[in-house]
């Protein structure tokens, strides 16, 4: 019996595909709406591309590979992906949700998902008792976000897992930070995993896309169903430029996970930085439970400055990072979270996620590590400049 691949060696062999008839070592971009059918009473497999392309099949199989899922699926972007799955409950069902969940879930469990009777409850759920006390009998689903977005705190997903099957209900998985290089949520007992694919799998800021994998074909027969019925799927030629991704996902997220961790241990000197939240630094309470879970912090973390002031002033001193929403490319992505990914949050429900006026959060890229630190030197230098001479002032 072959010994089965490295993980590396899997996903070149998933995101590779010879084509038959030609050779030809990537997937073709089929480009055809509508597919001809041979008899009058039994259609192929392909009929319409909304139901079913070969090309984004392709990737779908390639995600559910990597994710040790039944059956994959491709949407036209992270929030078509997540708003799918919630709809996968009905008007009167429960979800339990993170407080510091990412503002797009925010936004449509407030200002959708609450029309059609679907109710949630936000709790942190790294506190598996306030996750067990938050569910209801009309309970169907956990949504965990671990690290979440964009302070980093970490939900044992096994835990909530059994938690969840416990009382009956699911566990999606937003596993966007992690991929399946690190993080296999399937493999740790949920029943769904969601990907925002315009970041890391995609790697290069030139895709939006989501992902989601389903653990049992029960759920991958539902999701399809409204896959297909509301239509949000990924183009064809969107769908090649992720599995072009994927070829090199392994090796960009490793690079990026290694650089961000030589830059956690700099912030963490530096007098003008008052708090680094990265999931494997010693301090970060849920270190142990990340190395056990993922085995990496990955390539996101993020640091607070004293105020927005100071935030504004660093951003503004750097060159190398983009400052910009989004992450996972292969460019440093500097963000202001209360503006950018939060911003659907007001301010009492920011400060009650732990998200102050002055965090950055940094998805660090391909730079070299130390020309990043550099960088990140002068603009902590001007911050501290301008602090002294505030208070030399009188200010």
């Amino acid at each position: 019996m072959a010994e089965p691949f490295d993980f590396s060696t899997k996903l070149i062999k998933e995101s590779v595909s010879v084509d038959r008839e030609t050779g030809a070592a990537n997937v073709p971009v089929y480009l055809s709406s509508t597919f001809h059918q041979k008899d009058f009473d039994r259609y192929g497999k392909y009929d319409y591309s909304r139901s079913g392309n070969p090309t984004r099949e392709a990737l779908e199989k390639a995600i559910t590979s990597l994710e040790g899922g039944v059956r994959g699926f491709a949407f036209a972007s992270g929030m078509a992906a997540i708003s799918t799955a919630f709809l996968l409950l009905s008007s009167g069902d429960h979800a339990v949700v993170p407080k510091n969940v990412y503002g797009g879930t925010f936004r449509i469990l407030t200002q959708v998902l609450n029309r059609l009777g679907i109710s949630h409850t936000f709790v942190d759920t790294t506190d598996l008792d306030a996750v067990e006390q938050a569910i209801r009998p009309n309970t169907k689903v956990i949504y965990v976000e671990t690290p979440s977005n964009p302070t980093l705190r970490v939900t044992d997903i096994r835990a909530v897992s059994l938690i969840a099957k416990n009382h009956g209900c699911q566990t999606f998985v937003d596993n966007t930070f992690m991929t399946p290089v690190f993080q296999r949520p399937l493999e740790l007992g949920a029943d769904l995993v969601l990907h925002s694919a315009t970041k890391f799998i995609s790697g290069h800021s030139d895709v939006v896309a989501g992902l989601a994998v389903a653990g049992n074909e029960e759920l991958a027969d539902r999701l399809y169903f409204l896959q297909n019925a509301l239509g949000a799927v990924l183009g064809v030629q969107d769908s090649w430029l992720l599995l072009r991704g994927l070829k090199t996902l392994d090796v960009r997220i490793r690079k990026s996970a290694q650089s961000a961790r030589k830059i956690a241990d700099f912030l963490l000197k530096q007098p003008e930085v008052q708090a680094v939240y990265y999931p494997t630094l010693q301090d970060h309470p849920g270190a142990d439970l990340q190395e056990r879970q993922a085995g990496s912090g990955g390539a996101v973390l993020s640091f607070e400055l004293k105020d927005e002031k100071s935030a504004r002033m660093f951003v503004n001193q750097v060159t190398l990072p983009v400052f910009a929403v989004s992450l996972g490319a292969v460019e440093s992505i500097l963000s202001y979270p209360p503006k950018m990914s939060h911003a659907e949050l007001n301010e009492e429900e920011r400060e009650k996620a732990g998200i102050h006026s002055g965090l950055l959060r940094l998805s660090v890229g391909l730079e070299d590590a130390g020309d990043l630190i550099r960088d990140f030197s002068a603009g902590l230098a001007a911050v501290r400049e301008n602090e002294q001479a505030n208070v030399g002032s009188g200010k």
